[in-house]
């Protein structure tokens, strides 16, 4: 008896530990304005303050399933998870969706319709409390099996139409993807969705708290680790040429203006190179310039690292040429690649052989 009630204690100092640590992760998302694991990157503001508040909401879940642990009376436990599971459907649920709706830059999209598929969840909830019944839950589940389905099919698509849209328009893409991220917080939220449906136990309980304490890391570190892409296309560096004011030209032309102002003046060596600095330096339209990489069938990514590639090319035959010791990191980065990996995919992309593989071939020639 004196064990259980040892171990019974040690977990409410847990739960109240990872309660206090989703606070903390809210009041320093809040607060704080430089980064800690990502010092360099610049976090989006708007991404910041949901995934503070989802914290929050996360934090006051702790406090109003606390009560369901004290409860001996079956039908006062029942009513227990149906209180908690209504303020989570209003709450927590909504509010992690849009957390993950947030982290897709390409564009802000409304929030009516997370009001409206989250609607039902609550409607459900609040008639099991009122009736104090949990009749109505295999219905429940049923509309959550259906909503998970529908929405995986939605980020699926979105994921698809985001990562085009950091094609076109991004020349380097660290700390810009985010696919991974959501198959990452896609399990570890189906971890904790486990603990609407079912939850008996202590090691159970503990389980969840640490799937919990997982989460609140790793979004913490996608938090931090995600560009603000936004600012990019509000704050351009490239100046634009006084003499072009051209809105729209035919491929050759603007074949020509690349030319002339990309590759000639190795703009392309600029680190983290949008195609709306590109086209103000050029002096033509972003639209129409994204028409014409996609008339040429390539992308605003693709092109440019093709340049950085050749321009690697010619940095290691004339280090060649001089005898002189040179690393592929060493040039990759003086090709305009700020990422090694990158560099690697883009090379075996262009080249169908590995960066050290063709430098040993050419080594022998």
């Amino acid at each position: 008896m004196c064990e259980q009630q040892l171990l019974n204690s040690l977990f409410y100092v847990f739960y109240g530990g990872v309660a206090a640590l989703n606070m903390v992760a809210s009041v320093y998302l809040l607060f704080r304005r430089s980064n800690a694991f990502a010092p360099d990157v610049t976090s989006p503001v708007r991404l910041r303050y949901w995934a503070a508040a989802f914290f929050a909401a996360s934090a006051l879940s702790h406090l109003w399933n606390l009560p369901v642990f004290f409860l001996t009376s079956r039908d006062d436990v029942v009513l227990g998870y149906l209180v908690a599971g209504l303020l989570d459907c209003m709450t927590v649920g909504p509010l992690a969706i849009v957390m993950l709706l947030a982290m897709l830059q390409d564009r802000q999209r409304p929030l009516w319709p997370v009001a409206v598929t989250v609607a039902p969840f609550v409607v459900i909830m609040t008639l099991c409390v009122a009736t104090r019944s949990d009749e109505l839950l295999p219905l429940l589940y049923g509309y959550f099996m259906l909503f998970a389905v529908g929405f995986i099919i939605y980020m699926i698509r979105a994921l698809r139409r985001y990562g085009q849209w950091l094609r076109d328009n991004y020349a380097d893409l660290e700390h810009k993807e985010v696919w991974q991220s959501f198959v990452v917080l896609a399990i570890i939220l189906s971890g904790l969705g486990i603990y609407t449906f079912d939850s008996d136990g202590l090691v159970y309980e503990c389980l969840i708290q640490v799937i919990d304490v997982v989460f609140v890391i790793y979004l913490l570190w996608r938090v931090e680790t995600l560009s603000d892409l936004c600012s990019a296309f509000l704050h351009p560096a490239v100046s634009k040429p006084a003499e072009l004011e051209q809105p729209l030209g035919p491929s050759k032309s603007i074949e020509a203006l690349l030319q002339r102002h990309c590759i000639e003046q190795q703009l392309y060596l600029q680190h983290d190179l949008t195609l709306l600095q590109l086209a103000k330096a050029v002096g033509v339209n972003r639209f129409y310039l994204s028409q014409h990489f996609s008339r040429q069938g390539t992308t605003y990514n693709v092109y440019i690292n093709g340049l950085r590639i050749q321009h690697f090319i010619r940095l290691y035959h004339e280090a060649a040429a001089a005898r002189q010791s040179v690393t592929a990191q060493q040039l990759a980065y003086q090709s305009g690649f700020r990422n090694y990996n990158t560099f690697s995919s883009a090379f075996k992309r262009v080249m169908n052989l590995s960066a050290s593989t063709w430098m040993r071939s050419n080594e022998e020639l």
